[in-house]
Protein backbone atom coordinates (compact mmCIF):
# COMPACT_ATOMS: atom_id res chain seq x y z
CA UNK A 1 0.00 0.00 0.00
CA UNK A 2 0.98 3.40 -0.80
CA UNK A 3 1.91 6.24 1.66
CA UNK A 4 -0.77 8.37 -0.06
CA UNK A 5 -3.61 5.38 0.06
CA UNK A 6 -2.92 4.68 3.62
CA UNK A 7 -3.60 8.88 3.88
CA UNK A 8 -6.69 8.46 1.85
CA UNK A 9 -8.42 5.78 3.99
CA UNK A 10 -7.09 7.31 7.28
CA UNK A 11 -8.86 10.32 5.60
CA UNK A 12 -12.58 8.29 4.54
CA UNK A 13 -12.31 6.93 8.02
CA UNK A 14 -12.19 10.30 9.67
CA UNK A 15 -14.55 12.16 7.47
CA UNK A 16 -16.37 10.40 4.97
CA UNK A 17 -16.45 9.50 1.25
CA UNK A 18 -14.54 11.52 -1.20
CA UNK A 19 -15.85 13.01 -4.12
CA UNK A 20 -14.23 12.47 -7.30
CA UNK A 21 -12.44 16.17 -7.27
CA UNK A 22 -11.24 15.49 -3.51
CA UNK A 23 -9.28 12.49 -4.79
CA UNK A 24 -7.90 13.48 -7.83
CA UNK A 25 -6.61 16.72 -5.69
CA UNK A 26 -4.96 14.80 -3.33
CA UNK A 27 -3.32 11.68 -5.70
CA UNK A 28 -2.37 14.96 -8.28
CA UNK A 29 -0.97 17.99 -5.73
CA UNK A 30 -0.87 16.62 -2.23
CA UNK A 31 2.17 18.75 -0.86
CA UNK A 32 4.56 14.91 0.05
CA UNK A 33 2.87 12.38 -2.13
CA UNK A 34 1.07 13.93 -4.73
CA UNK A 35 1.84 12.68 -8.56
CA UNK A 36 2.98 16.55 -10.04
CA UNK A 37 4.52 17.32 -6.64
CA UNK A 38 7.29 14.55 -6.80
CA UNK A 39 7.99 13.53 -10.06
CA UNK A 40 9.01 14.85 -14.10
CA UNK A 41 5.85 12.80 -15.47
CA UNK A 42 7.05 13.74 -18.92
CA UNK A 43 8.65 11.75 -21.88
CA UNK A 44 9.44 8.33 -22.54
CA UNK A 45 10.94 8.05 -19.39
CA UNK A 46 7.64 9.32 -17.45
CA UNK A 47 3.79 8.51 -17.91
CA UNK A 48 3.10 10.45 -20.91
CA UNK A 49 4.15 12.62 -23.98
CA UNK A 50 2.58 16.22 -24.64
CA UNK A 51 2.35 17.45 -28.25
CA UNK A 52 4.95 19.84 -27.84
CA UNK A 53 7.38 17.07 -26.83
CA UNK A 54 6.71 15.40 -29.73
CA UNK A 55 8.22 18.36 -32.40
CA UNK A 56 9.17 22.00 -31.87
CA UNK A 57 6.44 22.46 -34.72
CA UNK A 58 3.85 22.59 -32.19
CA UNK A 59 5.23 25.15 -29.89
CA UNK A 60 6.22 27.10 -32.97
CA UNK A 61 3.16 27.40 -34.67
CA UNK A 62 1.60 28.49 -31.34
CA UNK A 63 3.98 31.08 -30.78
CA UNK A 64 3.50 32.79 -34.41
CA UNK A 65 -0.63 32.50 -33.57
CA UNK A 66 -0.13 34.25 -30.76
CA UNK A 67 2.50 36.67 -31.87
CA UNK A 68 -0.07 37.52 -34.73
CA UNK A 69 -2.79 38.28 -32.23
CA UNK A 70 -0.50 40.51 -30.93
CA UNK A 71 -0.08 42.51 -34.41
CA UNK A 72 -3.26 42.12 -34.89
CA UNK A 73 -3.96 44.57 -31.71
CA UNK A 74 -1.90 46.74 -31.82
CA UNK A 75 1.46 45.19 -30.92
CA UNK A 76 0.80 46.98 -27.38
CA UNK A 77 4.21 47.98 -25.82
CA UNK A 78 3.47 46.30 -22.91
CA UNK A 79 2.03 42.90 -22.90
CA UNK A 80 2.05 39.38 -20.22
CA UNK A 81 2.91 36.41 -22.01
CA UNK A 82 1.58 33.49 -19.51
CA UNK A 83 1.06 29.30 -19.81
CA UNK A 84 -0.37 27.56 -17.39
CA UNK A 85 0.80 24.13 -16.76
CA UNK A 86 4.39 24.71 -18.87
CA UNK A 87 5.58 21.37 -18.26
CA UNK A 88 9.24 21.06 -18.92
CA UNK A 89 8.89 24.66 -20.58
CA UNK A 90 9.64 22.88 -24.05
CA UNK A 91 6.13 24.79 -25.74
CA UNK A 92 7.00 27.87 -24.22
CA UNK A 93 10.58 27.50 -25.34
CA UNK A 94 10.01 26.85 -28.82
CA UNK A 95 7.09 29.93 -28.88
CA UNK A 96 9.94 32.13 -27.62
CA UNK A 97 12.06 30.80 -30.59
CA UNK A 98 9.56 31.56 -33.17
CA UNK A 99 8.70 35.37 -31.97
CA UNK A 100 12.47 36.18 -31.91
CA UNK A 101 12.77 37.58 -34.93
CA UNK A 102 9.00 38.94 -35.10
CA UNK A 103 10.09 42.85 -34.31
CA UNK A 104 9.16 44.32 -30.76
CA UNK A 105 7.67 41.19 -29.31
CA UNK A 106 9.99 39.84 -26.74
CA UNK A 107 10.93 43.68 -25.75
CA UNK A 108 7.27 44.06 -24.76
CA UNK A 109 6.46 40.62 -22.89
CA UNK A 110 6.50 39.75 -19.60
CA UNK A 111 6.77 35.66 -18.83
CA UNK A 112 4.62 34.49 -16.54
CA UNK A 113 4.13 30.61 -15.39
CA UNK A 114 1.26 29.23 -14.12
CA UNK A 115 3.08 25.92 -12.04
CA UNK A 116 2.11 23.91 -8.53
CA UNK A 117 4.84 21.56 -9.17
CA UNK A 118 8.64 21.84 -7.84
CA UNK A 119 9.98 19.44 -9.90
CA UNK A 120 8.84 20.80 -13.18
CA UNK A 121 9.46 24.74 -12.09
CA UNK A 122 13.40 23.56 -11.89
CA UNK A 123 12.55 21.92 -15.66
CA UNK A 124 11.09 25.18 -16.81
CA UNK A 125 13.60 27.83 -15.00
CA UNK A 126 16.41 25.54 -17.02
CA UNK A 127 14.83 25.53 -20.51
CA UNK A 128 13.95 29.02 -20.27
CA UNK A 129 17.32 30.69 -17.94
CA UNK A 130 17.57 33.60 -20.97
CA UNK A 131 14.09 34.83 -20.56
CA UNK A 132 13.51 35.01 -16.71
CA UNK A 133 10.09 33.89 -16.13
CA UNK A 134 7.83 34.65 -12.59
CA UNK A 135 6.10 31.88 -11.34
CA UNK A 136 2.76 31.53 -10.13
CA UNK A 137 0.79 29.14 -7.78
CA UNK A 138 -2.76 29.93 -9.61
CA UNK A 139 -3.88 32.54 -12.67
CA UNK A 140 -5.05 35.26 -10.05
CA UNK A 141 -1.73 36.54 -8.85
CA UNK A 142 -0.80 37.00 -12.14
CA UNK A 143 -0.82 41.10 -12.79
CA UNK A 144 -4.43 41.52 -14.91
CA UNK A 145 -3.30 45.12 -15.52
CA UNK A 146 -1.84 44.65 -19.60
CA UNK A 147 -3.13 42.41 -22.56
CA UNK A 148 -2.77 39.07 -21.84
CA UNK A 149 -1.69 36.49 -24.27
CA UNK A 150 -2.42 32.95 -22.80
CA UNK A 151 -1.39 29.29 -23.78
CA UNK A 152 -2.77 26.23 -21.86
CA UNK A 153 -2.01 22.84 -23.70
CA UNK A 154 -3.47 19.61 -21.51
CA UNK A 155 -3.84 22.08 -18.51
CA UNK A 156 -7.54 21.96 -17.64
CA UNK A 157 -7.31 17.81 -18.51
CA UNK A 158 -5.58 17.43 -15.26
CA UNK A 159 -8.15 20.14 -12.96
CA UNK A 160 -10.30 17.82 -10.83
CA UNK A 161 -13.53 16.65 -11.83
CA UNK A 162 -17.40 15.39 -10.13
CA UNK A 163 -18.93 12.77 -11.61
CA UNK A 164 -22.55 12.53 -11.29
CA UNK A 165 -25.23 9.38 -12.46
CA UNK A 166 -28.63 10.18 -13.70
CA UNK A 167 -31.31 8.22 -12.06
CA UNK A 168 -35.13 8.78 -11.99
CA UNK A 169 -35.15 10.75 -8.82
CA UNK A 170 -32.20 12.73 -9.36
CA UNK A 171 -28.26 12.67 -9.65
CA UNK A 172 -26.33 10.68 -7.59
CA UNK A 173 -22.74 11.63 -7.12
CA UNK A 174 -19.85 8.50 -7.23
CA UNK A 175 -17.49 8.69 -4.66
CA UNK A 176 -14.54 7.20 -3.51
CA UNK A 177 -14.85 5.19 -0.06
CA UNK A 178 -13.09 2.17 1.76
CA UNK A 179 -13.64 -0.98 1.14
CA UNK A 180 -12.01 -4.22 2.79
CA UNK A 181 -9.14 -1.74 3.35
CA UNK A 182 -9.00 -0.44 -0.29
CA UNK A 183 -10.29 1.77 -2.00
CA UNK A 184 -13.56 1.54 -4.44
CA UNK A 185 -16.30 3.58 -6.20
CA UNK A 186 -19.77 3.98 -4.93
CA UNK A 187 -22.69 6.04 -5.44
CA UNK A 188 -23.93 9.14 -2.81
CA UNK A 189 -28.18 9.44 -2.81
CA UNK A 190 -30.17 11.13 -4.98
CA UNK A 191 -29.71 14.63 -4.42
CA UNK A 192 -31.03 18.00 -6.67
CA UNK A 193 -27.74 19.52 -8.62
CA UNK A 194 -28.70 23.17 -10.01
CA UNK A 195 -25.56 23.02 -11.99
CA UNK A 196 -26.96 19.72 -14.10
CA UNK A 197 -30.31 21.00 -14.91
CA UNK A 198 -29.74 21.78 -17.91
CA UNK A 199 -28.49 18.08 -18.64
CA UNK A 200 -31.54 16.51 -17.81
CA UNK A 201 -32.22 17.65 -22.06
CA UNK A 202 -29.97 15.90 -23.56
CA UNK A 203 -29.35 12.33 -20.74
CA UNK A 204 -31.14 9.63 -19.45
CA UNK A 205 -31.16 6.90 -15.91
CA UNK A 206 -28.19 5.97 -16.12
CA UNK A 207 -25.94 8.55 -17.67
CA UNK A 208 -22.67 9.89 -16.41
CA UNK A 209 -22.36 13.15 -16.58
CA UNK A 210 -19.05 15.00 -15.21
CA UNK A 211 -18.12 18.54 -14.07
CA UNK A 212 -14.94 20.65 -13.59
CA UNK A 213 -15.83 23.32 -10.86
CA UNK A 214 -12.28 25.07 -11.07
CA UNK A 215 -12.68 25.47 -15.02
CA UNK A 216 -14.81 27.54 -15.73
CA UNK A 217 -13.40 30.43 -12.91
CA UNK A 218 -10.38 29.86 -14.10
CA UNK A 219 -11.65 30.52 -17.83
CA UNK A 220 -13.79 33.77 -16.69
CA UNK A 221 -10.64 34.91 -14.92
CA UNK A 222 -8.81 34.47 -18.64
CA UNK A 223 -11.89 36.15 -20.69
CA UNK A 224 -12.81 39.12 -18.23
CA UNK A 225 -8.31 40.03 -18.65
CA UNK A 226 -9.10 39.74 -22.29
CA UNK A 227 -12.24 41.34 -22.52
CA UNK A 228 -10.78 44.29 -20.60
CA UNK A 229 -7.14 44.90 -21.49
CA UNK A 230 -6.70 42.54 -24.81
CA UNK A 231 -4.88 39.96 -25.89
CA UNK A 232 -5.97 36.25 -26.72
CA UNK A 233 -5.94 32.39 -25.77
CA UNK A 234 -5.06 28.92 -26.98
CA UNK A 235 -6.79 26.35 -24.81
CA UNK A 236 -5.92 23.10 -25.95
CA UNK A 237 -6.86 19.98 -24.56
CA UNK A 238 -8.48 17.05 -25.73
CA UNK A 239 -12.07 16.85 -25.13
CA UNK A 240 -15.50 17.77 -26.71
CA UNK A 241 -18.32 20.23 -26.82
CA UNK A 242 -20.33 19.17 -23.87
CA UNK A 243 -19.47 16.17 -21.19
CA UNK A 244 -21.13 13.25 -21.35
CA UNK A 245 -19.77 9.32 -19.88
CA UNK A 246 -16.92 8.35 -17.67
CA UNK A 247 -13.56 10.01 -18.86
CA UNK A 248 -11.57 9.75 -15.87
CA UNK A 249 -8.42 7.51 -16.64
CA UNK A 250 -5.36 7.12 -15.46
CA UNK A 251 -1.93 6.93 -17.53
CA UNK A 252 1.16 5.14 -15.71
CA UNK A 253 4.66 4.21 -18.04
CA UNK A 254 2.18 4.79 -20.95
CA UNK A 255 -0.22 2.72 -20.37
CA UNK A 256 -3.91 2.76 -18.62
CA UNK A 257 -4.31 1.65 -15.44
CA UNK A 258 -6.99 1.53 -12.32
CA UNK A 259 -7.42 4.94 -11.09
CA UNK A 260 -7.82 3.91 -7.56
CA UNK A 261 -4.92 1.24 -7.65
CA UNK A 262 -1.98 3.01 -7.10
CA UNK A 263 -2.69 6.85 -6.06
CA UNK A 264 -0.27 9.49 -6.14
CA UNK A 265 1.93 7.10 -8.87
CA UNK A 266 -0.09 7.90 -11.97
CA UNK A 267 -1.54 10.73 -13.95
CA UNK A 268 -5.33 11.29 -13.65
CA UNK A 269 -7.00 13.26 -16.47
CA UNK A 270 -10.33 13.46 -17.73
CA UNK A 271 -12.06 14.77 -21.05
CA UNK A 272 -12.57 18.96 -21.42
CA UNK A 273 -15.64 20.21 -21.60
CA UNK A 274 -15.31 23.02 -23.83
CA UNK A 275 -19.25 24.13 -23.90
CA UNK A 276 -18.70 24.87 -19.93
CA UNK A 277 -15.44 27.18 -20.09
CA UNK A 278 -16.99 29.00 -23.64
CA UNK A 279 -20.43 29.81 -21.31
CA UNK A 280 -18.03 31.26 -18.78
CA UNK A 281 -16.19 33.58 -20.75
CA UNK A 282 -17.34 37.31 -20.90
CA UNK A 283 -15.05 37.87 -24.56
CA UNK A 284 -15.33 36.24 -27.74
CA UNK A 285 -14.62 32.64 -28.13
CA UNK A 286 -14.20 30.53 -31.60
CA UNK A 287 -15.47 27.83 -33.12
CA UNK A 288 -14.29 24.61 -31.19
CA UNK A 289 -11.36 23.34 -33.57
CA UNK A 290 -9.42 19.56 -34.02
CA UNK A 291 -5.66 20.28 -33.40
CA UNK A 292 -5.16 18.74 -36.75
CA UNK A 293 -7.38 21.40 -38.50
CA UNK A 294 -5.81 24.14 -36.82
CA UNK A 295 -2.11 22.98 -37.20
CA UNK A 296 -2.93 22.51 -40.79
CA UNK A 297 -4.24 26.06 -40.88
CA UNK A 298 -1.41 27.55 -39.64
CA UNK A 299 1.06 25.64 -42.12
CA UNK A 300 2.74 22.38 -40.37
CA UNK A 301 2.86 20.35 -43.21
CA UNK A 302 5.16 23.11 -45.00
CA UNK A 303 7.23 23.92 -42.13
CA UNK A 304 7.78 20.20 -41.96
CA UNK A 305 8.61 19.90 -45.21
CA UNK A 306 11.46 23.30 -45.02
CA UNK A 307 12.72 20.82 -41.39
CA UNK A 308 12.66 17.84 -43.97
CA UNK A 309 15.52 18.93 -46.39
CA UNK A 310 18.93 17.38 -45.64
CA UNK A 311 17.18 15.01 -43.53
CA UNK A 312 17.71 11.05 -44.32
CA UNK A 313 17.34 8.13 -42.43
CA UNK A 314 15.97 7.99 -39.02
CA UNK A 315 15.82 11.75 -38.09
CA UNK A 316 13.28 12.37 -41.39
CA UNK A 317 11.27 8.91 -39.98
CA UNK A 318 11.10 10.72 -36.95
CA UNK A 319 9.65 14.14 -38.22
CA UNK A 320 7.13 12.60 -40.34
CA UNK A 321 5.87 10.28 -37.82
CA UNK A 322 5.75 13.68 -35.36
CA UNK A 323 3.62 15.36 -38.12
CA UNK A 324 1.32 12.64 -38.33
CA UNK A 325 0.77 12.11 -34.56
CA UNK A 326 0.40 16.03 -33.88
CA UNK A 327 -2.10 16.06 -37.16
CA UNK A 328 -3.48 12.31 -38.07
CA UNK A 329 -7.09 11.89 -36.99
CA UNK A 330 -6.52 8.53 -35.54
CA UNK A 331 -3.95 9.95 -33.66
CA UNK A 332 -3.97 13.45 -31.74
CA UNK A 333 -5.55 15.28 -35.10
CA UNK A 334 -9.28 14.76 -34.17
CA UNK A 335 -8.96 14.18 -30.04
CA UNK A 336 -7.26 17.65 -29.28
CA UNK A 337 -9.31 20.17 -29.78
CA UNK A 338 -9.03 24.17 -29.50
CA UNK A 339 -11.09 26.93 -28.53
CA UNK A 340 -9.14 30.37 -29.07
CA UNK A 341 -10.23 33.42 -27.02
CA UNK A 342 -10.41 36.93 -28.29
CA UNK A 343 -11.71 40.71 -27.28
CA UNK A 344 -15.19 41.96 -29.03
CA UNK A 345 -14.45 44.12 -32.27
CA UNK A 346 -11.06 42.27 -32.99
CA UNK A 347 -9.54 39.61 -35.20
CA UNK A 348 -9.71 35.71 -33.96
CA UNK A 349 -6.46 34.10 -33.13
CA UNK A 350 -4.81 32.19 -36.72
CA UNK A 351 -5.73 29.00 -37.20
CA UNK A 352 -9.27 29.58 -35.87
CA UNK A 353 -12.79 30.65 -36.66
CA UNK A 354 -15.12 32.85 -35.28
Amino acid sequence: MTDLKTHLIDRIRRTGPLSVADYMAECLLHPRFGYYTTRDPLGAKGDFTTAPEISQMFGELIGLSLAQCWIDQGAPSAFILAEAGPGRGTLMADILRATRAVPGFHAAMQLHLIEASPTLRAAQAKALRDFTPQWHDQLSSVPANQPLFFVANEFFDALPIRQFVRDADGWREKRVIEQDKDLAFALAGPAPQEALTHRLEDTKGGDLVELCPAAPAIAADIGQRIAEHGGAALLIDYGDWRSLGDTLQALRNHERTDPLADPGQADLTAHVDFEAIAQAVPCKFTRLTGQGVFLERLGITPRAQSLAKGLQGAALDSLVQAHRRLTHPSEMGTLFKVLGLYPDGKTAPPGLEP
